[in-house]
C-alpha cells in the first residue's frame, strides 16, 4: 500500500470515480481525463456528456478504448450541469465507488489539487474546494465576473446559515455515505445553484463538511457556459432551499 492510498472502514482503499460534464469540451477532455488519472490514486473517469456538438461526446468514446478507467454518458440536450452531476453519481453509486469527485473540464479546477482532498476526507464526508477561505483566490476573471460571484457566495451564507465560504463552486468531493442520504430525485436546480443545493442538503443530515484552500483560473480554451438564467435561478433557489430548511424538508 502506497502513502497515497486512504484505506476504508472495510480494510481496503478508498475506490474513487472523477466526474466531469461537459459540454463543447473539444479542447480540453483529453487533456484533463489525462491528468487526473496520472495521479496516484485509484481513480476512474465518468465523462457526462449534454450532446455536445463540437464532438466532445465522440472524443470520450475514444478515450474510453484507449483505457478501461474512462466511462462515458451521453445524454440527450443541454440539460446543466446539476442533471449531469446527478446521472454521474447515480451510474457510480450503482458500482463500487467509495469517494465521488465533481471537476470542470477546462482546468479551472487544477487536478493537483486532487491530492488535497484526498487527505481532507479522511476527516470529512464532504469537501468544498474553496476560492474564498483565504481571501479571493481567482486568476484571470474580470472584476465583474469576480464581484458577482464573491457576492453571489456572501449571500448565501447570509440566507441560508450555510457555514461555507464558498457554496457555488464545484470542485467538490463526497463520500458515498453522503450521496445514499440524498434523495436525488428531490433535487431540481440545473445551473450552478445545484452546488449549493447539494451542500445545504449535506449539511441538514449533519454530514462533517470542510473547506480546503484551491486557486480557480479562468479557462484559456472554451467558451463559459454561465449566463444570466443561471444566476436568476441560484439567486431565487436559495431563498426556496431556506424556506424548506425551515420546515425540515431538505
Amino acid at each position: 500500500m502506497s502513502d497515497n492510498e486512504i484505506v476504508t472502514s472495510k480494510g481496503g482503499c478508498m475506490k474513487g470515480l472523477i466526474i466531469i460534464p461537459t459540454y463543447n469540451e473539444k479542447e480540453n477532455i483529453a487533456d484533463i481525463t489525462r491528468a487526473v488519472l496520472e495521479l496516484p490514486y485509484d481513480f476512474d473517469v465518468l465523462i457526462v456528456d449534454d450532446d455536445s456538438p463540437d464532438g466532445t461526446g465522440d472524443i470520450a468514446d475514444t478515450l474510453t478504448h484507449d483505457d478501461d478507467r474512462v466511462h462515458v454518458i451521453h445524454n440527450s440536450g443541454k440539460g446543466g450541469i446539476g442533471p449531469a452531476y446527478i446521472a454521474g453519481f447515480t451510474w457510480g453509486l450503482s458500482r463500487d465507488y467509495d469517494i465521488f469527485f465533481e471537476i470542470d473540464a477546462d482546468f479551472s479546477h487544477r487536478p493537483h489539487y486532487l491530492h488535497d482532498f484526498m487527505k481532507a476526507i479522511e476527516e470529512a464526508d464532504l469537501v468544498l474546494g474553496s476560492r474564498y477561505l483565504t481571501g479571493i483566490n481567482v486568476v484571470d476573471w474580470p472584476l465583474g465576473r469576480l464581484l458577482i460571484s464573491y457576492f453571489a457566495n456572501v449571500y448565501t451564507k447570509v440566507i441560508t446559515g450555510l457555514p461555507v465560504n464558498d457554496a457555488t463552486g464545484g470542485f467538490k468531493c463526497f463520500r458515498r455515505a453522503v450521496l445514499e442520504g440524498i434523495d436525488m430525485t428531490q433535487i431540481h436546480s440545473s445551473g450552478y445553484s445545484f452546488q449549493i443545493e447539494m451542500t445545504m442538503r449535506a449539511y441538514a443530515r449533519h454530514f462533517r463538511i470542510k473547506e480546503i484552500p484551491i486557486v480557480f483560473y479562468d479557462r484559456t480554451r472554451g467558451t463559459s457556459k454561465m449566463s444570466l438564467h443561471i444566476a436568476r435561478e441560484a439567486a431565487y433557489m436559495v431563498w426556496k432551499l431556506r424556506v424548506l430548511q425551515l420546515f425540515g424538508r431538505l
